[in-house]
């Protein structure tokens, strides 16, 4: 099971970015002496919105694949229903590795978030 190597590359990358956003903003902010919580708030969003970036390539990717598939339907004609469904499945790997980035950036996210508080509280 793969999908492109291009699109899953990308999406590699994506996730990496976003688990060292994370790891640098959580360092930062426990190293923090003062927090000034709209510029953390600011900080930690930027590790949701990389997660929610790759979700939404993931999706894209999705639909690239899906035209392709069609595309080349359209031009062999018919096509055995298994065909279509390994096509399918194919297609659908970048979409659930972009699901998986953007849970992974949501859940990076909320303790990040969770951590402002504590900090916040604290201080």
């Amino acid at each position: 099971m793969q999908g492109d190597p291009i699109f899953m590359g990308i999406l590699t990358l994506i996730l990496l970015i976003t688990i060292a956003l994370a790891v640098y903003h959580g360092l930062g902010l426990s190293k923090a002496q003062e927090v000034d919580l709209l510029v953390w708030k600011s900080k930690i969003d930027l590790v949701k919105s990389v997660g929610l970036f790759g979700l939404i390539f993931g999706i894209f990717s999705e639909l690239l694949g899906l035209y392709s598939a069609f595309a080349a339907i359209h031009e062999w004609g018919k096509v055995s229903p298994g065909i279509l469904a390994a096509g399918i499945k194919t297609s659908m790997i970048t979409t659930i590795y972009g699901v998986l980035i953007g849970l992974i950036g949501y859940g990076l996210w909320f303790g990040l978030q969770s951590s402002l508080r504590q900090k916040a509280h604290q201080l």
